[in-house]
């Protein structure tokens, strides 16, 4: 059993009840401290008469020792940064009390942690998903329903872009669809607007949508101030409540009521895989990039500000290609 060093123990004294931080707070810390004594003691003690190795006598070249054990051992990056946290913490309190003349976790850094790839329906379950129509619901809630998936699919829209779509543009409005140019104006992450493609299927879909949704907007009072509607349907859109996308009680949609409803969706119409609206534009992003190859052409249609962020799904399509070539080439097959 490891035994908690004086000044190791003296430091969780001090975040506990002059930090005050949080009991959960503390165990973390509790135990990375642990860890880092009960480490130094398995790799460094050479000495049989030493109980344990004195913390405050730690090098860099320990802490680097320790993090390429802890990544040999399977630890994830994230899972080693919050421990160098902890440590480092330790030993910037030890030198304030001059303890230690520097602090030897101050430059060292976790191991790099590979980003999940996005998941992304294949191209004939996103068009299963896209093409469902379910004959047993509420007309009114399957017109609305098809009208966020071809969006959410057909234009690769945010769950807050797609929520944020008022049926015409005002100086308050968060985003619009401009059916004349087929086009979509959005307002994006950083507070930065850009237009996206409405295709023909998405553009269909929303018209059969906002007739149906008069059904449950109550008429409001035009205002005088109120931009002039860019619209939509046949009906004079100044009357009529902002939000596209409302539930039966006329009011604006919430996140969890499209996730809610999205995954019931996919689960009706055979999907494999529990869908939520991201994944939609995921699989957006990655269907264009396989069929165009233009990462550019994505990046802007995804509203991303570094070329970087958008580079993830080449990855995808790497993994795409690989299984059309695990699937047909002879020589990858199992028994060749």
């Amino acid at each position: 059993m490891t035994v908690m060093g004086a000044h190791l123990q003296a430091y969780l004294d001090y975040v506990r009840f002059e930090k005050r931080l949080s009991e959960r707070t503390y165990t973390l810390y509790h135990d990375d401290l642990l860890i880092l004594q009960r480490m130094l003691n398995t790799m460094f003690v050479l000495d049989a008469e030493a109980e344990s190795f004195d913390v405050l006598g730690v090098q860099p070249m320990h802490i680097r020792r320790l993090v390429a054990i802890l990544n040999s051992q399977g630890r994830n990056g994230s899972g080693i940064a919050r421990m160098l946290s902890s440590w480092r913490g330790f030993y910037k309190w030890a030198g304030q009390h001059k303890l230690v003349g520097s602090n030897p976790v101050q430059d060292i850094r976790a191991p790099k942690t590979a980003k999940p790839l996005p998941k992304a329906l294949s191209v004939d379950d996103a068009v299963q998903l896209a093409s469902f129509n379910n004959l047993h619901a509420d007309p009114a809630l399957e017109a609305r329903d098809v009208a966020m998936v071809e969006l959410l699919y057909g234009s690769g829209l945010r769950l807050s872009e797609l929520l944020g779509l008022d049926v015409q543009a005002s100086q308050g409005a968060r985003g619009w669809v401009d059916m004349r140019a087929g086009e979509a104006q959005v307002l994006g992450k950083g507070g930065k607007w850009r237009s996206v493609p409405v295709g023909a299927k998405a553009a269909a879909a929303l018209q059969a949508w906002l007739a149906i949704r008069l059904q449950w907007v109550k008429p409001a009072k035009a205002s005088k101030a109120q931009s002039e509607p860019t619209t939509h349907s046949a009906c004079d859109q100044s009357t009529l409540q902002a939000a596209v996308f409302v539930n039966q009680r006329g009011q604006r949609l919430s996140p969890q009521h499209v996730r809610v409803c999205l995954r019931k969706r996919a689960e009706l119409a055979g999907t494999p895989t529990a869908v939520h609206p991201h994944m939609l534009r995921h699989s957006f992003a990655s269907h264009v990039l396989q069929s165009s190859g233009d990462l550019r052409g994505v990046q802007e249609l995804l509203g991303h500000a570094n070329i970087s962020t958008t580079q993830v799904y080449t990855r995808l399509d790497f993994q795409h290609l690989a299984l059309i070539y695990d699937q047909a080439h002879p020589k990858a097959k199992k028994n060749s």
